[in-house]
């Protein structure tokens, strides 16, 4: 879309929908801030837990109210945010006879609005209707921005990888693999594309919002990172200005040493992710994403804590109980072969 051709939705009174961006919800992609797995962000939605998926379009009806579109054609959508991906217009123009529910607000934060309509607003809701979706507060820490900044550190890997020496691991009594890191800061990463596309193959953890935490200091990967409101096709900055994750949720995630109040939670983390082999979590709970030569990008999830891990190398783990604290797991003689079975029973986008 351009942000300036609606789609009859049969939003707000039969007015149309101008379409910003959109964004999968599938076991192998979704928006992480919803849940730790696919079943439990479709319950966020209302929606039944079906295996094909949906696609999100988020958009703005002729009054300027959000709603979030919920179709069931995946395909459609999916070829719609690749196209934008690469570059290229894509008309996102979903059959009515494909639409599911409309519901109003939107679950992420977008810094963008469709032209000559008023500015984004949530529309009203009568009694016994659901209240409009609304993206995490960034100005908390909980599970939903847990799972974000894990997102962005498996968007950013390569700029938080870095800050840590081979020297900066030691290991933890018990495991080979619990480590310290004395990596400390925190920054922000612009993003500059204004191409419209996801970061579907950037990170396993789809559907990142305009709330990412900020980035390790000094590093800026613009390329590696594209939000919702980064790849909204036409449509136009709420504020006329581009505003960086680290504007959006201030003191995001930072590497921190991995002190004796660290080890207990992180050895924890170790035994629930060995104990996803003996019983399969629910769907999404573990997914596997593309990663440089032949690798790829683990993200785990589980009750107050995120992994982000590397095939090929070692794991980050944020935690509720530490709020915006990045603890690393050093490679060891045990993450191998754990990260290696994860991957191997992780879903992974078609």
């Amino acid at each position: 879309m351009t942000g300036t051709e609606p789609v009859d939705t049969d939003v707000a009174d039969d007015d149309a929908l101008y379409v910003l961006t959109a964004v999968l919800l599938t076991p192998a992609q979704f928006p992480s801030l919803l849940g730790d797995d696919y079943p439990e962000a479709c319950a966020a939605l209302g929606l039944e837990p079906y295996a094909e998926g949906y696609g999100l379009v988020l958009g703005q009806d002729g009054q300027g109210a959000r709603w979030t579109v919920v179709v069931d054609d995946v395909s459609l959508v999916a070829v719609a945010i690749a196209s934008w991906d690469c570059g290229m217009e894509y008309d996102l123009s979903p059959d009515e006879r494909s639409v599911v529910v409309a519901l109003p607000g939107w679950p992420v934060a977008l810094a963008v609005a469709a032209p000559h309509v008023p500015a984004p607003h949530d529309p009203e809701t009568g009694p016994g209707e659901p209240p409009p979706l609304t993206p995490p507060d960034p100005a908390e820490w909980g599970p939903a921005q847990r799972r974000l900044g894990a997102d962005a550190v498996a968007l950013q890997w390569a700029a938080w990888r870095d800050q840590l020496g081979d020297d900066a691991f030691a290991g933890t009594a018990g495991t080979g693999d619990a480590a310290s890191a004395g990596a400390t800061g925190e920054g922000d990463a612009s993003g500059a594309s204004e191409k419209p596309g996801p970061a579907d193959e950037q990170a396993p953890g789809e559907g990142a919002s305009a709330q990412e935490p900020p980035q390790p200091p000094s590093r800026r990967t613009p390329d590696e990172e594209q939000t919702p409101d980064q790849r909204a096709p036409g449509g136009q900055r709420a504020d006329g200005e581009q505003r960086t994750p680290g504007e959006q949720q201030a003191g995001g995630p930072r590497a921190t040493g991995a002190d004796g109040e660290a080890q207990g939670p992180l050895q924890r983390v170790l035994a629930e992710l060995h104990g996803y082999l003996e019983e399969p979590p629910p769907p999404g709970r573990v997914r596997s994403g593309f990663a440089p030569g032949g690798a790829r990008t683990l993200r785990a999830d589980g009750p107050g804590w995120s992994v982000v891990a590397r095939t090929d190398d070692i794991a980050f783990v944020l935690l509720d109980e530490m709020p915006r604290e990045v603890l690393p797991i050093g490679r060891g003689p045990q993450l191998p072969s754990l990260l290696a079975a994860l991957d191997a029973m992780a879903v992974r986008p078609a």
